[in-house]
């Protein structure tokens, strides 16, 4: 049985004078025609083919669509379909080889090219469907980003979060209706705008100013989490991270992971990768997810409560696994090294002897690499300064042979 081509044509606020013949021609020639209401809107009656809007959750008709067989179908999206839009839905779910698509210029191209702005200089940032606390992660100084909003809300939502991480003060661009004869931009601060609603349709162009400054290499101050103590300390961070390597789309395996330090900058390194958080406390659990949100990836990890190794039970196996806590529990270490993924890397802390001595006896097992860290911090002692050292850490780190 043949599967159905189906056809992707972005449309922007301009309409049908804003398409190429190319797109035209896919649309006029369509059986069926799906897309936001104000999309079908803005089709000529020429355009015969059965209307349907978009519907919400769009799952049912992305299996639809996947299962059909025959008829000439068109879905239409926001400016360009495959930058945080349905085309790169439908690729993922049906393939590319059933694709055809008419990219139109997206609303990330149009703001920086309004602003005056190398794309190539600019972040992108979608909280539409997600949550807005994801912009966070982007707020450095000095640092331009585009934020694709929705709703006539969307735009203070953004300038809240800009305001209580104390980048009020940014330059603040609202970009309602790009493209369409009535566009509107507002040129200001994200103070300076408030509560004041925007067109559904629109952007936000950010350019930071303020702070603090966090970066997004690993390391960040141990000030930025809110933590009870249980704290992977910020020079250690720093190495387990580099141990770990986050690459695309990799899954981590943060187990024990008491203020979530280590999933977060995992996540703050990696756009594209996830992780799951696993938490015996309750307390801490709801800890992870406050820190996760206030340092801008809420929507990438999993927090799962619960006692390890039972807890792992049934997660999706990763591709990299960090303990730094309960290392002494029966079967932990052996439950994580079976479930690790071929050519992943497993990287364990030790502060006390007890657990130190579980991870010499792991590595005459399996190999990997012994490190002993020790860091001091210069303190003063009565008018003068003096070395503090804090309690050593051991890390064993090694990679699992590819399959």
């Amino acid at each position: 049985m043949s599967e159905a081509r189906i056809t992707v044509v972005g449309i922007g606020a301009d309409g049908w004078g804003g398409l190429g013949e190319p797109a035209r021609a896919a649309i006029l020639a369509s059986d069926e025609l799906i897309g936001s209401q104000r999309q079908l809107d803005l089709l000529p009656p020429e355009a015969s083919g059965a209307r349907r809007p978009l519907p919400s959750p769009l799952d049912p008709l992305i299996e639809d669509l996947a299962g059909r067989a025959n008829g000439a179908v068109c879905v239409l999206a926001s400016g360009d379909p495959m930058l945080h839009g349905i085309g790169a839905t439908l690729a993922r779910r049906v393939g590319a080889e059933r694709l055809t698509v008419h990219p139109h210029p997206s609303a990330f191209a149009l703001a920086c090219a309004r602003l005056g702005w190398p794309e190539a200089d600019v972040e992108l940032v979608s909280v539409v469907a997600r949550p807005v606390d994801v912009v966070a992660r982007v707020l450095q100084p000095g640092r331009r980003a585009v934020v694709y909003a929705s709703g006539e809300n969307g735009a203070a939502e953004i300038a809240r979060i800009l305001g209580e991480h104390g980048f009020g003060a940014s330059r603040f661009v609202v970009l309602e209706r790009l493209g369409a004869e009535d566009e509107r931009i507002t040129d200001g601060s994200a103070d300076d705008w408030g509560e004041q609603p925007a067109d559904p349709l629109h952007a936000i162009a950010i350019e930071a100013a303020g702070g603090p400054a966090l970066a997004l290499v690993p390391g960040l101050p141990d000030e930025a989490y809110d933590s009870d103590g249980q704290l992977t300390k910020r020079h250690v961070r720093a190495a387990t991270l580099a141990a770990l390597g986050p690459l695309p789309g990799e899954l981590l395996w943060d187990v024990g992971a008491g203020s979530g330090s280590i999933a977060i900058e995992w996540l703050r390194a990696e756009p594209s990768a996830r992780a799951i958080a696993v938490e015996s406390r309750l307390d801490r659990a709801d800890r992870i997810a406050a820190n996760a949100g206030a340092l801008g990836v809420p929507d990438r990890i999993e927090i799962v409560r619960g006692e390890a190794p039972d807890a792992l039970n049934g997660l999706d196996r990763p591709q990299a696994i960090f303990i730094g806590g309960g290392l002494t529990a029966d079967d932990l270490l052996e439950h994580c090294w079976r479930a690790l993924m071929p050519g992943g890397r497993l990287v364990a802390n030790a502060v006390t002897l007890e657990s130190e001595q579980v991870l010499v006896a792991a590595r005459e097992r399996h190999g990997g690499e012994l490190t002993r860290i020790e860091i001091s911090h210069a303190e003063p002692i009565g008018g003068f300064s003096g070395w503090r050292a804090q309690l050593p850490v051991v890390q064993w780190s090694l990679r699992r042979e590819a399959e």
